[in-house]
C-alpha cells in the first residue's frame, strides 16, 4: 500500500467517524436495529464480561494482598483494588473483550454483506449504508460499552471482596469502607468517560473494516484481524492519551 492509499483511507474512515453519530438526527432513525443491535452487543455480551471481570477483581486481590502483607499494609488492598479497576483495569479489559467479541462479529457482517453485495442493493434502492449499518452499531455500543463496564466493575470488586475475605481473612466491612473512600466525583468519572470513547472506536473500527473488506473469505479474515488488531492498539493508545488528559484537567499531580 503505498502513501496515497493510505491517506485515503484514513480520510474515508475519518468521514465515516464523523457521519455516522450525525444519522441520528435525521429519518429515517432505524430504531429497530439500534435494538437489536444494544441487545446483541449488551445482553449477549454479560457473560463473558461477568467472567472476565469476576477473575481480574480475584486475581487483582490476592496478588496486592501478597505484597501489601510483606510491608504490613494489608487492610489497605480494598483502596488499592478498587482504585485500579474503576480507573484503568476494568475499562480497558472490558473494551478489549467487547472489541474481540463485538467488534469482530461487526466487521464479519457487514463484510459479508459487502461481499454478497447487499450493500450495492441497498444503494440502488435508496438507502444510505452509511446510516442503516454504521450509526444504529456505533450508538449501540456508546450506550452498552458503559453500562457493561458499570457492571463489570461491580462483578470485580465482588471478586476482589471474596479474596480478601476469605483467603486473607480481612474485614469484609472495612475493605467496602475503603472501597467508598475512593467513590469520589474525579474516580467515578474517570472510569466512566473512557468506556464512552472505548465504544466509540471499536464501532467505528469495527464497521469501516467491514465496509472495507474485498477478496472474498481471505480478505474477510484479514478485515476482521485487522479490525480486532487496531481496535485493540486504539484502546490502549487512547487510554493513555486520556488518562494524561482527565490528570491535567481534574487537577491532580503526575
Amino acid at each position: 500500500m503505498n502513501i496515497r492509499d493510505t491517506i485515503s483511507r484514513l480520510q474515508d474512515f475519518y468521514i465515516l467517524c464523523f457521519r455516522a453519530p450525525l444519522g441520528v438526527f435525521g429519518r429515517p432513525f432505524y430504531i429497530r436495529e439500534t435494538i437489536e443491535h444494544m441487545d446483541y452487543m449488551g445482553t449477549g455480551s454479560l457473560f463473558i464480561v461477568f467472567l472476565v471481570s469476576l477473575f481480574i477483581g480475584m486475581a487483582l486481590s490476592l496478588q496486592i494482598s501478597a505484597e501489601l502483607s510483606a510491608l504490613g499494609l494489608k487492610m489497605y488492598t480494598g483502596r488499592i483494588v478498587g482504585l485500579s479497576i474503576i480507573r484503568e483495569i476494568g475499562p480497558v479489559a472490558i473494551a478489549l473483550s467487547f472489541a474481540g467479541r463485538v467488534g469482530s462479529g461487526i466487521t464479519s457482517e457487514i463484510g459479508s454483506m459487502i461481499l454478497g453485495h447487499q450493500v450495492d442493493i441497498m444503494r440502488v434502492h435508496g438507502v444510505n449504508p452509511l446510516k442503516k449499518l454504521v450509526t444504529p452499531r456505533v450508538i449501540s455500543a456508546v450506550l452498552m460499552l458503559p453500562v457493561l463496564t458499570i457492571i463489570g466493575d461491580a462483578v470485580s470488586l465482588l471478586g476482589g471482596y471474596y479474596i480478601s475475605v476469605f483467603v486473607s481473612h480481612q474485614s469484609g466491612s472495612y475493605y467496602w469502607s475503603q472501597i467508598r473512600d475512593i467513590m469520589n466525583f474525579k474516580n467515578i468519572f474517570s472510569g466512566v468517560i473512557k468506556p464512552f470513547l472505548f465504544g466509540y472506536l471499536i464501532s467505528c473500527i469495527s464497521c469501516y473494516m467491514g465496509l472495507s473488506a474485498r477478496g472474498g473469505a481471505q480478505g474477510l479474515r484479514k478485515a476482521t484481524t485487522s479490525a480486532v488488531v487496531m481496535s485493540t492498539i486504539m484502546i490502549i493508545i487512547s487510554d493513555f492519551m486520556l488518562t494524561r488528559v482527565l490528570l491535567l484537567v481534574l487537577g491532580e499531580r503526575v
